[in-house]
């Protein structure tokens, strides 16, 4: 059985590396959703598909994790289109892995097995957390993997983040 995650992953964390960990236990293997992906350089969505891309590949394969793959996914503006737009994208798959209530809905109406996941540490593992680390200088690093800690290093991404907040006045 093959199953499905979607998440923005701006940035890919600890919180999602766990969860994925959990998921691929009772699964052939995993597809990795990198939703609006077509969202890049705004304080909500500071890194590309790509960055996304790279910092989940290695945090995973890092943990020998290998049987995944990553789909970039563009938002279609349309609900009632979304699930066909990413079956077209992926390869198939049995299970569906989101705490998010409209996608939930989405593929219930689908009929596809739809599975809440346990969320962790959500007061530091949660990419608006970890954003606003990085805005206000707190400590960040330890709330993701190493690998992501190292792209974003070699982006630039914690000024990236902070160029993207500066007031033009």
């Amino acid at each position: 059985m093959r199953a499905l995650i979607v998440g923005r992953f701006q940035p890919f964390h600890n919180g999602h590396l766990e969860i994925i960990k959990r998921i691929i236990k009772s699964h052939e293997s995993l597809i990795v959703g990198i939703g609006s992906a077509q969202y890049s350089h705004t304080l909500r969505d500071p890194f590309t598909a790509g960055e996304r891309h790279l910092m989940i590949s290695k945090s995973l394969e890092a943990k020998g994790i290998t049987n995944f793959y990553l789909v970039p996914i563009e938002d279609v503006n349309s609900n009632p289109l979304w699930v066909a737009h990413v079956e077209a994208l992926t390869p198939r798959f049995d299970n569906v892995y989101t705490n998010n209530p409209l996608v939930r809905r989405l593929f219930l109406e689908k009929k596809y097995s739809v599975k809440s996941v346990k969320m962790m540490n959500r007061d530091d593992w949660s990419g608006t957390s970890v954003r606003a680390k990085m805005l206000s200088g707190k400590k960040w690093e330890k709330d993701v993997p190493e690998q992501v800690f190292e792209v974003i290093k070699e982006i630039d991404g914690v000024q990236r983040l902070r160029d993207l907040a500066m007031d033009d006045h």
